[in-house]
């Protein structure tokens, strides 16, 4: 195993930038996360977004280093450039890409990206001195719970779907070839901002908006529903996690959500009155005949949902997060309940900017 040798000769060796700041590494740096992380910590580090050749490129707050997670040879070609420019030593790698599909399926990327992209890039950080590895994990990890019955980082591992399964196959990746790096794993609940920017919430908004047939209707108990956590939160634990890199266990794994699971029925009232002033009407669906309407589409009218959603619609998480409040220091300053008004007024401002913003390429009309 090499050892990881932290000196001035090697943290500004050859053509390194004679700076003072410590080095952040950000995989995935184009996307929303990783975006907002470099934004954030760029006053206080030498940031550096690792991504694939072409748009989006990350912020410009950062150095844009091309990456292909599938190759190892891609990815010690990058490093190697970082090295050059910075030297060998690295505060910090917040790993946050990965293959995802909402279509739901399998996908040979799955495993080529997220698990043995990870596995290759790790290999390659042995020969540097990284003090801290962060892995972007889910809640979605965790076999589902009942309402009213958090799930603690010891919970049952049960991932139902394609995306997740992938996520708990790296853990174990990084739990057994991290060499000396010092890792956390953050389980993350699915991500919203004051626009939106969750594909679930997003659409949901629009069959609303729209008054859609579909928006009256759900395969599953309405009882029952996802973790969420605001984007300012998680960055906020990102930052935490890095401030700490020198406190933190050298494995740490940690539920990063708000504590309060909205139901889908609570959700779809709350989008109803922000819109109409009224709590919003919706029936539970046999999930047989759900999922025949989705299969036929010209019958349900809205190619968003998939099989694969009904199959999932009973799954319920609501997330333990004592243990981040006492390693990190943190909780949740937002919470969905009350942010979701904000969301909506931002789609009564401006429809059409709000359908673009969030990827929604449909005609914004309203009944």
């Amino acid at each position: 195993m090499p050892t990881h040798v932290s000196t001035e000769a090697t943290r500004n060796g050859p053509g390194a930038r004679d700076d003072a700041k410590d080095v952040i590494l950000v995989s995935g740096s184009s996307g929303l996360i990783g975006s907002a992380l470099i934004e954030r910590l760029a006053k206080r580090f030498r940031m550096i977004g690792l991504d694939r050749a072409g748009n989006p490129f990350p912020p410009k707050e950062a150095e844009c280093v091309c990456i292909d997670l599938t190759s190892e040879e891609s990815i010690r070609r990058a490093m190697e450039r970082v090295r050059y420019g910075y030297g060998d030593r690295i505060a910090s790698v917040v790993h946050l890409a990965a293959y995802y599909d909402f279509a739901g399926g399998p996908s040979p990327l799955y495993e080529d990206v997220t698990v043995k992209g990870t596995e290759k890039f790790l290999r390659v950080l042995q020969d540097f001195d990284v003090e801290q590895f962060i892995f972007s994990s889910t809640n979605l990890v965790y076999a589902p719970t009942e309402p009213g019955t958090p799930l603690s980082e010891e919970a049952p591992l049960g991932p139902t779907w394609a995306y997740p399964q992938s996520k708990v196959k790296t853990e174990k990746i990084i739990h057994a070839q991290r060499g000396d790096i010092p890792t956390v794993v953050l389980r993350i609940a699915g991500i919203y901002s004051d626009e939106g920017d969750s594909i679930p919430l997003t659409h949901q908004m629009q069959r609303i908006y729209e008054k859609t047939l579909t928006s009256h209707f759900y395969s599953g108990d309405v009882s029952h529903g996802n973790a969420f956590l605001h984007l300012d939160d998680l960055i906020d634990a990102l930052v935490r996690a890095i401030d700490r890199r020198h406190e933190l266990p050298e494995e740490v794994t940690l539920n990063i959500s708000e504590a309060e699971t909205m139901s889908y029925s609570e959700i779809q009232n709350a989008i109803g009155e922000a819109l109409y002033g009224t709590a919003w009407r919706t029936i539970e669906l046999p999930a047989l005949l759900a999922k025949a309407g989705a299969w036929a589409q010209d019958l349900v009218s809205d190619p968003f949902i998939k099989p694969w959603m009904i199959d999932r619609a009973d799954d319920h998480y609501e997330m333990d997060i004592r243990r981040a409040k006492a390693v990190l220091g943190w909780e949740p300053k937002h919470a969905l309940r009350t942010t979701l008004p904000t969301i909506v007024a931002d789609l009564k401002a401006d429809p059409e900017a709000w359908y673009e913003k969030n990827h929604l390429h449909e005609a914004a009309s309203s009944e």
